[in-house]
């Protein structure tokens, strides 16, 4: 039936999928068949149907679709089933998730039973997908329908990916109308764009300049500094694509159109380019990281980890808390010390804080125990698992071994200074074995705090104010790090300004416990901050506010910073 001058928004569509015994060529045979009729974007009704084989299933591809051998036993045969399928086939567009597959495998079905195949048109939600979601990488049919924020229950089912295919054709079918008035004009689209993939250009690449990525409109690149700072690439309609950042703006976002930049899905659709600078490295860092939370631009898949730091954190909502390693300090009620360079080297400390100090290490659900575990015996272990170990023992245990990273600017001096205690104490008590196991220990523990780069030190326990500088140090920016968060930050202004914020700073610091309160939103930003500090620390300028300091202070490390000087 000639579909070519109907409507698009007023057809009607039959979304079809298929099961079948996972065979190739002619031994390929259909299992189960869905059908799901679509009209004006919604879904009508539903028909399914096992079918009847003539091979037997193989174990493999009964246990993938679920379909039994005894299911397929009991199926109708082909030629009923076939029959009430042409039936609703007929005098409807056809559409199926990878069309080509589902349209075969029907198609040698009908042939087969020596039914007459209706002559339909058919749609791809694939190829509707490639030219209308280009920003959906993955377009298999649960990663996409994932992408259009579409619930799959179940699948591979035919009724069930029947039923996802065509939530995905309605989620499409704006678009797909959009550019296509009739039924002949859409599967003119596709048709066009399988005719000409061989002749013409490859998309997405400019006239004369092989491998360079076209955008949608002329970009005014020449308008961007070379300074630090965010950029955001925008579609036509204002839409964020991809936020980026750079110590010099124009240099990196240039690039993503340069001649063998690598292909991203969204540079053909950029029309608009957006820049907000920033003093320093770090407030381009910051401000990229927030404002992809809060535009969410699809060319952003996420802030991928790319350092090798790691964490030594204690989480204080759990019975009898245990150190534990991360590559994330810890949201909520939490301690969290670093960030630490060295993976191994803090392992390691992490096992000589908790032998020194006797904390448990079996993890953060607490088993319970009939006898002492090995470290118990050991005496190494206060074994709270015998479930008869006063609590406040155990936290003044675990406090002390935190403390020596809350009382000064680094742990390193007040572990090793815990540990001349603990040997001394040993030996004026004649204890000359626990003594010498000591010194054993504070030999390592010297190593290993010589070995860990970063600082060790709990985030939450230094309120501090850091000046991180612009490239050519002719700038600073401000950060107000107050209970393991960035309270505010902006480039350094006059004395009167960083009064101001420095007491509205001081303002958010947590009264909660020594562990503070951080949200789960603000880590990924702790990380950022803490890390870029850690790598930087000859480089940026710190003042402690423990408490908040006088106008007169401030000022004076204000100007010590822009003449370039390091305060006193």
């Amino acid at each position: 039936m000639d579909h070519s001058d109907r409507l698009l928004a007023g057809s009607e569509f039959l979304v079809l999928d298929t099961e079948t015994n996972g065979l190739a060529g002619r031994d390929c045979e259909l299992t189960e068949v869905g059908a799901v009729l679509v009209g004006a974007g919604e879904l009508h009704d539903r028909f399914e149907s096992l079918v009847a084989v003539r091979a037997p299933l193989s174990s493999g591809i009964q246990r993938f679709t679920g379909i039994s051998q005894a299911m397929a036993d009991a199926a109708p045969g082909p030629a009923g089933v076939l029959e009430e399928l042409a039936r609703r086939m007929e005098g409807r567009v056809l559409v199926a998730h990878n069309a080509a597959f589902d349209r075969r495998v029907l198609r040698g079905a009908f042939e087969r039973a020596g039914i007459a195949w209706p002559e339909e048109p058919w749609l791809c939600t694939v190829a509707i997908a490639r030219r209308f979601a280009p920003l959906v990488r993955r377009r298999g049919l649960a990663a996409l329908a994932a992408a259009l924020d579409i619930d799959v229950q179940r699948s591979h089912r035919a009724l069930a990916d029947a039923e996802t295919c065509a939530r995905i054709f309605c989620a499409l079918f704006g678009r797909l109308c959009a550019n296509a008035a009739t039924v002949g004009d859409a599967l003119a689209l596709f048709a066009r764009r399988r005719r000409s993939r061989g002749r013409r250009r490859p998309p997405g690449r400019l006239a004369g300049v092989a491998g360079a990525p076209v955008p949608a409109a002329p970009l005014d690149f020449g308008a961007l500094p070379r300074t630090p700072g965010v950029y955001v690439f925008r579609d036509a309609g204002g839409r964020a694509l991809y936020v980026g950042k750079s110590v010099s703006l124009r240099t990196r976002a240039r690039a993503h159109f340069a001649p063998g930049a690598e292909p991203a899905g969204w540079t053909a659709h950029a029309a608009l380019l957006d820049h907000r600078c920033t003093a320093s490295e770090l407030g381009a860092l910051v401000l990229e990281n927030r404002l992809i939370k809060a535009e969410r631009p699809p060319g952003n898949v996420a802030l991928k980890r790319r350092d090798a730091w790691v964490y030594v954190r204690c989480r204080l909502d759990i019975a009898f808390p245990i150190l534990e390693l991360a590559r994330e300090p810890a949201a909520g009620h939490a301690v969290n010390i670093g960030p630490l360079r060295g993976r191994a080297a803090a392992a390691e400390l992490v096992e000589q804080l908790n032998s020194l100090f006797s904390l448990r290490r079996c993890g953060r659900r607490l088993p319970r125990r009939e006898h002492p575990s090995a470290y118990g015996q050991m005496g190494r272990c206060l074994s709270p698992c015998l479930r008869d170990l006063d609590p406040n023992l155990y936290r003044r245990r675990l406090d002390g071994a935190l403390g020596l990273f809350a009382a000064g600017e680094d742990g390193r001096a007040a572990i090793l200074a815990h540990a001349d205690a603990a040997m001394r104490a040993a030996a004026a008590e004649q204890r000359y074995e626990r003594a010498a196991a000591l010194q054993r220990r504070r030999e390592r523990l010297e190593y290993l705090l010589g070995r860990l780069g970063g600082v060790l030190r709990a985030i939450h326990a230094h309120p501090r104010l850091v000046l991180a500088p612009a490239p050519d140090v002719s700038a600073w920016d401000a950060f107000w790090l107050v209970g393991g968060r960035v309270a505010d930050w902006g480039r350094l202004s006059g004395p009167e300004d960083l009064a101001r914020r420095t007491a509205a700073a001081l303002g958010t610091r947590p009264v909660a416990g020594p562990g503070g309160v951080i949200a789960p939103d603000a880590v990924d930003e702790l990380r950022i901050v803490a890390g870029w500090l850690a790598a930087h620390t000859g480089e940026v300028r710190e003042l402690a506010l423990d408490s908040a300091p006088a106008p007169e202070r401030l000022a004076a490390f204000a100007a010590a910073a822009l003449a370039g000087r390091v305060a006193a």
